[in-house]
């Protein structure tokens, strides 16, 4: 039986990882160079840009005589771009930050000429089961996966789109291996009888790594394979390698898709690691990202309402969000110059936003839940207060600020004094929530940014709590402040984080053990079903290719169970234990990929130390709660985050 093996070039491109970001640029220019003058002479059919335009962009602002050329190359359909703008984490971008990502993406790849296009989601960790239903709102009707899928064919239906399964994964490099042909065949013949054994008469090879050009003898290197290929066949099946492009394939399985459906999220780790530590390895940028795509889309609804004046630079403020949404940025798993760099993007989001809405709410009057003036006002209190000006001269560009404008500003939110609607107390050592039992608890992480390391015989620590006057309670652990809010009770902790390598959470405990939750994903209610008695430090793995099933699970702002909620600021994962809900408030760590995490028994990418992943000195985290089924969520969503508008 011969099978065609529909072979594509592509290189999968994380703008910044390991390496900076302009260090992997000039490596950029390396490759793509290369790439563009075998495109341009013929050596090879066609490349695939990892379903993204960034880098084509940061490539082009260095090389902008190539630009006819990337443009003639698209048209005759060699080189392949987009759709997104970069390819971000599923689990830690909201729906209008996607949405944009799309909208950015497709517009700048079809001013390129490209008309072909296929979600390609080949390297984030696990499919959030609504990303499909945004690609077919875009008119994307392909995708191609793979982390995250369990047992499944190669073509299946994901949520109502065409999709293939990488299932060997997109990290195939040997033909630059060094290494004989030989040799070189005799492993592609074992990848393939994997591929094969989930594919029907066709199969597709990526052939490509992370940041890896293109062998300059690549189609004679295929040729000499395909003639071993020919002469090894023992077991009735013979393979033959075409170097060509996705979307040949997608239209020659077109009929296999619907023989298989999946309507749920792909978030399996025993085929391949999905690395769920990545959603709570430095939270300080999880917390920011919350906070610039909610400062940025109530700018962008202000600004729409009054004539989008600022539409170029809310775009601009996008892209930023954007670039440090990709998986190893927001993830946080990348080196500490990275993630400096990430934090001063996101404090440009913040400038952008807040001066928007600040022009705004001068020119129209309105009030907003947080505003900076020299008096103090009916219903908002302090937050903070500091020596400066006014904003009314800072923006008014008829007027230059002088000494004797100096004064003290006051930072004030929106506080209207309301009753507690809910039954709270701090007594004999415990911290009660109606029915509910609130602890705070820590454990030791061996881990890395990609996983935690669970310790085998860890019971962890419980905080102590003393007492609680004044709104605070005061633990063993940390100060906590709280606020009584409409139906809620908000929770805000500040602290000097002095240890290494620790897992920080808050408990709740619950009436009965949590079989489900309800979180939210890419602005919707999500349900996802747990063994509550499942241990994961009793599953440690002990041999070699194994990434422990765990009980941990990505959250964006809301997580519930049994009729209790929680919202967060920037907390964006969660644990099902026994009878109880955790909530991650810090994860430390000090290296991106520990060859002995005991949670993952082979490493995850370089074991370089990024000493700022411990997270050590100020931090702090925000969390409300109350009593509430997930179907009114929004309502409390909104009291936590109050639209502008």
């Amino acid at each position: 039986m011969k099978k065609q093996v529909i072979a594509y070039l592509h290189t999968h491109w994380d703008r910044e990882w390991y390496r900076e970001f302009e260090v992997f640029r000039l490596r950029l220019l390396r490759v793509f160079d290369n790439v563009l003058n075998m495109l341009e002479n013929d050596k090879i059919p066609s490349f695939y840009f990892d379903g993204q335009v960034c880098a084509l962009l940061d490539y082009l602002e260095i090389r902008p005589e190539k630009e006819n050329l990337v443009r003639k190359l698209i048209a005759e359909k060699k080189l392949y771009i987009g759709p997104c703008y970069t390819l971000v984490d599923e689990f830690l971008t909201d729906k209008t930050v996607f949405e944009k990502n799309l909208e950015i993406g497709l517009q700048i790849s079809r001013d390129f000429g490209c008309t072909d296009f296929i979600g390609y989601l080949a390297d984030t960790f696990g499919h959030s089961q609504n990303i499909p239903k945004v690609f077919k709102d875009f008119g994307i009707d392909k995708c191609v996966v793979w982390r995250g899928c369990s047992d499944i064919p190669s073509e299946f239906t994901f949520n109502g789109i065409d999709s293939v399964n990488l299932t060997r994964g997109y990290f195939m490099d040997i033909f630059s291996a060094p290494m004989t042909i030989e040799k070189k065949a005799e492993w592609l013949k074992g990848n393939l009888d994997k591929i094969a054994e989930k594919s029907g008469d066709y199969l597709l090879l990526p052939i490509g790594a992370d940041h890896l050009g293109v062998e300059p003898d690549i189609a004679e290197q295929i040729e000499k394979v395909n003639k071993i290929l020919k002469q090894v066949q023992n077991d009735d099946i013979e393979y033959e390698i075409k170097l060509s492009n996705p979307f040949e394939y997608f239209e020659l399985v077109k009929d296999n898709f619907k023989q298989f459906e999946w309507n749920d999220e792909l978030r399996d780790n025993s085929k391949t690691f999905i690395l769920p530590g990545s959603y709570s390895s430095r939270l300080k940028l999880k917390q920011y990202n919350v906070k610039c795509t909610y400062l940025l889309e109530q700018a962008d609804k202000l600004q729409k309402k009054y004539g989008s004046e600022y539409n170029s630079i809310i775009e601009y403020a996008y892209k930023l969000l954007l670039k440090n949404q990709a998986h190893d940025g927001i993830c946080g798993c990348s080196t500490d110059l990275v993630h400096r760099e990430n934090i001063t993007r996101y404090e440009k989001i913040i400038e952008i936003a807040n001066t928007i809405i600040e022009e705004l709410r001068l020119k129209y009057n309105f009030k907003t839940p947080i505003m900076e003036s020299k008096d103090l006002l009916p219903e908002y209190k302090v937050v903070k207060k500091h020596f400066g000006v006014e904003n009314s001269l800072l923006y008014d560009t008829q007027k230059i600020p002088v000494t004797e404008d100096f004064t003290d500003i006051y930072t004030l939110k929106y506080s209207p004094a309301v009753k507690p609607q809910i039954k709270f107390e701090v007594k004999n050592g415990k911290i009660r929530i109606g029915n509910i039992e609130m602890e705070f608890v820590r454990f030791k992480d061996e881990g890395d940014t990609y996983n935690f390391g669970a310790v085998a015989d860890d019971i962890g620590e419980k905080a102590e709590i003393y007492s609680f006057k004044n709104n605070i309670i005061k633990t063993s652990f940390f100060d906590v402040q709280v606020e009584f809010l409409e139906e809620l009770i908000n929770f805000k902790i500040e602290w000097d984080n002095k240890l290494k390598s620790k897992l920080w959470q808050v408990k709740f405990n619950l009436k009965s053990p949590v079989t489900e939750t309800y979180s939210e994903d890419l602005n919707s209610i999500i349900k996802r079903e747990f063994d509550p008695e499942y241990d994961m430090r009793k599953h440690l793995p002990k041999v070699r290719g194994i990434e422990v099933k765990t009980n941990f699970a990505p959250m964006q702002r809301y997580v519930g169970a049994q009729g209790f909620g929680i919202i967060t600021q920037g907390l964006t994962e969660y644990e099902v234990k026994g009878k109880s809900l955790l909530v991650t408030l810090l994860r430390s760590t000090g290296v991106i990929s520990n060859p002995k995490n005991p949670s993952r028994s082979t490493p995850a990418g370089p074991p370089i130390e990024v000493p700022e992943a411990q997270q050590l000195g100020a931090n702090s985290a925000e969390f409300s709660v109350g009593f509430f089924e997930p179907e009114n969520y929004q309502k409390y969503i909104d009291i936590v985050f109050p639209p502008i508008i």
